[in-house]
């Protein structure tokens, strides 16, 4: 019988992360997490409590009131709030710009942080996010840092907005400039690859050769 593991996917918007993500666990028989999807959700919250992303006191009212579930639906995994399925709420621009300065704010950190090391108990999952592998799961037996060109994570997420929003390729390149530099510069858990992840770029391989590559390694570590 196979071990079971943890697989943390970490790296900037735009990589592939969310596509090889669910696509890898499906391949595993895993559980996929989204916790960029957890900001998002407190984003939300924040948003509709109207209160400043700096108001500590505040934001942390909001997550001691917060419930946060991934729950399958349609063959998909939906996030609800306190009840409400709001996965489709959250994907939009305004919520990924306040996402990424409420992930700076250490009362916003911590409360998911509880949440996420939960989500990992049971192992069996694959964790995508921007600080996985570094500070949730320093001591995951598998980790990855997918990235791409500037030019290319632009293209795919204009792509990915276009469908569900008006935006130009310019403003897609300038917010993920923006959230670039907001998550590899703030102080607590900055973006970053953890010193033993694997690197993988995928600017040009394609979805099926990127979770190829990885189920390869985490194949060798399962069964060793």
């Amino acid at each position: 019988m196979m071990k079971p593991i943890v697989v943390t996917i970490d790296g900037p918007a735009g990589a592939g992360k969310t596509t090889v993500s669910r696509k890898l666990a499906a391949a595993l028989g895993y559980r996929y997490i989204d916790t960029g999807a957890l900001y998002r959700g407190v984003a939300l919250a924040i948003q509709r409590s109207d209160v400043a992303v700096d108001d500590d006191l505040a934001l942390e009212k909001i997550c001691q009131g917060l419930r946060l579930e991934f729950i399958n639906k349609d063959n998909s995994t939906r996030l609800f709030l306190n009840g409400e399925d709001v996965t489709d709420l959250i994907r939009t621009p305004e919520i990924t710009m306040l996402a990424s300065a409420a992930s700076a704010r250490p009362v916003v950190r911590q409360h998911l942080l509880g949440i996420q090391k939960r989500f990992g108990e049971e192992k069996q999952a694959v964790f995508e996010g921007r600080d996985m592998g570094t500070v949730v799961f320093p001591n995951a037996e598998v980790k990855f840092f997918l990235s791409a060109s500037p030019e290319i994570r632009a293209m795919r997420r204009f792509r990915e907005l276009s469908e569900t929003t008006s935006v130009t390729l310019e403003e897609v390149a300038n917010d993920l400039e923006k959230r670039d530099k907001n998550d590899s510069s703030r102080a607590i858990a900055p973006l970053k690859a953890a010193a033993d992840a694997i690197l993988v770029d995928s600017s040009s391989f394609t979805i099926e050769d990127v979770v190829k590559k990885m189920l390869a390694h985490i194949h060798q570590v399962i069964q060793n």
